[in-house]
């Protein structure tokens, strides 16, 4: 169910505080109703309910991972049973509540590099769900407000907030929660809302009415632009291969990436958007304007000049991203990750300043050795 607003948190309201009493009347259908209510109160963009049933895509996500697809993300090897079967993330859970939160609303970005590749400060660009403080403690503190209130006034339930970390299958909880259906990309498309949202769910025992499913059909019909778009083919249709993902090779790739995925990262930073950039469903229009975007997305960390990053030890590299979402990139990966970015400048302008970074971090023997490999690949690639 959509809730549409200008996805900004309000306080709780007398009224909102009095409809608890409707909560606790243990009717699932006013239950339900008292919840989405109060996710629209809590800053939420859309939220919906559904059972705790097992998945129905368990098939395809064993052989996603036996297929290595997962790249360097090994821990989703771990409990597989519990992605596979949520209810299992607490004892007795009857419902999910998936809620979601809005961070971008589709209109673009300008290239770092293209606009300034003639000056000293080339940037990277930081993919738009990390423009901003920690979204899983956001999302996690919003649904454990709505926790702590629904459980004191249904004594004897429990449940869980979870946001990402944890082994459950989000994206096919919500489109079984009817905030949309899952595209070509493997991202939920919401109506109205595109794919630009992070998605966080409570786990209960309390017994909830689900709200009413999205159609089955496929919202993206003949449509490839995300598959043509992906610099190194990492996406077909409805799957994702994680280990030439430019956001896994930026985040979550601890080890030297291979050549031929790293040299194709462009100007981003951490993270990617390009197959979102070219979805149809996120193009700006003046509705996705009216619906406006979550406050805690404040543009924070958009990107970051190279020569900076470059620069980075662990100290500098915390200050420079504060409480965010990039926290868990150690300083020798956004290094390296920069080195990588540095290409995309140099190959436009090969006499650029950050030529004579590449060339200092190979003479360094104490450096790094994932970074000094990457610079003396990219000086290899743009003699």
């Amino acid at each position: 169910m959509f809730l549409p607003h200008h996805c900004r948190a309000g306080s709780v309201s007398e009224g909102s505080q009095e409809s608890i009493e409707v909560a606790a009347s243990t009717d699932p259908a006013a239950c339900t109703a008292w919840c989405l209510a109060r996710t629209r109160e809590l800053g939420f963009a859309a939220a919906g309910v559904c059972d705790a049933s097992p998945s129905k895509r368990s098939g395809e996500l064993r052989a996603w991972l036996n297929g290595g697809r997962h790249g360097p993300m090994n821990w989703m090897q771990a409990h597989v049973d519990v992605r596979i079967d949520p209810a299992r993330i607490v004892p007795g859970t009857q419902s999910v509540l998936v809620a979601a939160a809005r961070y971008h609303d589709g209109r673009p970005d300008a290239r770092c590099t293209d606009e300034i590749v003639g000056g000293t400060a080339a940037s990277g660009r930081v993919a738009r769900y990390a423009r901003g403080p920690d979204y899983h403690r956001v999302m996690k503190r919003r649904l454990r407000t709505l926790q702590r209130e629904l459980e004191a006034a249904l004594p004897g339930t429990q449940g869980k907030v979870c946001c990402d970390i944890e082994p459950v299958p989000e994206r096919e909880l919500a489109e079984r929660a009817g905030l949309g259906r899952i595209g070509k990309n493997t991202l939920l498309i919401a109506d109205g809302l595109g794919s630009w949202t992070v998605l966080a769910s409570y786990f209960t025992t309390a017994r909830l009415q689900p709200t009413p499913r999205a159609d089955d059909g496929d919202p993206c019909g003949t449509c490839t632009r995300c598959i043509d778009a992906c610099p190194t083919g990492a996406i077909s249709p409805w799957s994702v291969d994680a280990s030439r993902c430019i956001t896994t090779v930026t985040i979550e790739q601890r080890s030297l990436p291979e050549p031929h995925v790293a040299s194709k990262v462009g100007d981003w930073l951490f993270g990617c958007d390009i197959c979102q950039e070219v979805c149809p469903h996120n193009q700006p229009t003046r509705h996705s304007r009216r619906m406006g975007v979550d406050q805690a997305w404040d543009g924070r960390s958009a990107a970051f000049a190279l020569r900076d990053v470059l620069q980075w030890n662990q100290i500098s590299r915390r200050a420079a991203m504060g409480a965010s979402a990039l926290t868990r990139v150690h300083a020798p990966q956004a290094r390296r990750n920069a080195v990588w970015c540095a290409l995309d400048v140099l190959r436009q302008n090969p006499q650029h300043p950050l030529r004579q970074d590449l060339e200092s971090i190979t003479a360094d023997e104490g450096d790094d050795p994932q970074v000094r490999h990457a610079a003396k690949t990219v000086l290899e690639m743009i003699r």
